[in-house]
């Protein structure tokens, strides 16, 4: 299973960016999936997480500016930022909790992170 995230950028404050992360490999469902960014010297944090059903969770700091959402059958996951602001900058990483094929329980899987940087 690989998890691809790409759409990062540098940007200035104001301005938008969609990241999305796609899922492959022998996947049999996929429950939740969510954006998570680390900032240096930061610990990792949830931004977004939406699970199959389409329930959505946001981090406060992220809410009414960001909208995550998900394609189920491309195993995709997307998040639009807009109004980006200088502390949105991090590397924003994927993750999924997914089963595989033949396998009868969720695992947790990590995409590479992509970094967005905001300047002021």
């Amino acid at each position: 299973v690989q998890l691809q995230a790409s759409g990062g950028g540098l940007v200035q404050a104001g301005e938008s960016l969609r990241l999305s992360c796609a899922a492959s490999g022998r996947i049999f469902s996929i429950a939740v999936m969510g954006w998570y960014r680390q900032a240096p010297g930061k610990q990792r944090e949830l931004v977004a997480d939406v699970t199959s059903g389409g329930s959505t969770n946001y981090a406060d700091s992220v809410k009414g500016r960001f909208t995550i959402s998900r394609d189920n059958a491309k195993n995709t996951v997307y998040l639009q930022m807009n109004n980006l602001k200088p502390e949105d900058t991090a590397v924003y990483y994927c993750k999924a909790a997914l089963r595989q094929i033949g396998v009868y329980y969720f695992e947790q899987y990590w995409g590479q992170g992509t970094q967005v940087t905001v300047s002021s």
